[in-house]
């Protein structure tokens, strides 16, 4: 696969979460993805557990939304830097009562497409200004 079909996997991954077309992740990601920053803390970390972290996310989260500002892609790999947004409405582990806050951070994803979906998933976050947005206690442990 070239890298504008790389960038394009990459592109409709974020849109199916935007969107909340959970249904639609296997279109993007491999079954056994491997997703190196853990979506939910304490969540199994296996291979394929993202789908099930991505939808513990959105149900936490209305209206959440995952926008590209940049796609860069090489060999394998697309970077994409995002900014993400949304609403604590639902359970979320870290914090079971909804704050019904909103926060918008800027997040960096790297992300590895092999035969046309993603295997391997690495991000870094600004969880503190999410935290701080939302209300939450920082923890004490990860």
């Amino acid at each position: 696969m070239g890298l504008e079909e790389n960038k394009r996997v990459a592109a409709g991954f974020f849109q199916a979460l935007s969107e909340g077309r959970l249904d639609d992740l296997p279109r993007y990601m491999a079954r056994d993805v491997i997703d190196h920053n853990k979506i939910i803390v304490g969540a199994a970390d296996e291979p394929g557990a993202a789908f099930d972290g991505f939808r513990q996310q959105l149900d936490a989260f209305s209206n959440a939304r995952m926008r590209p500002q940049e796609l860069i892609a090489e060999g394998a790999s697309v970077v994409a830097r995002l900014l993400v947004s949304g609403t604590h409405t639902g359970f979320h582990p870290r914090m079971p009562e909804p704050t019904r806050r909103s926060f918008e951070v800027e997040q960096i994803w790297i992300l590895t497409v092999t035969d046309g979906r993603i295997s391997r998933i690495r991000a870094v976050s600004d969880r503190l200004g999410m935290f701080l947005q939302l209300g939450w206690d920082w923890p004490a442990e990860d």
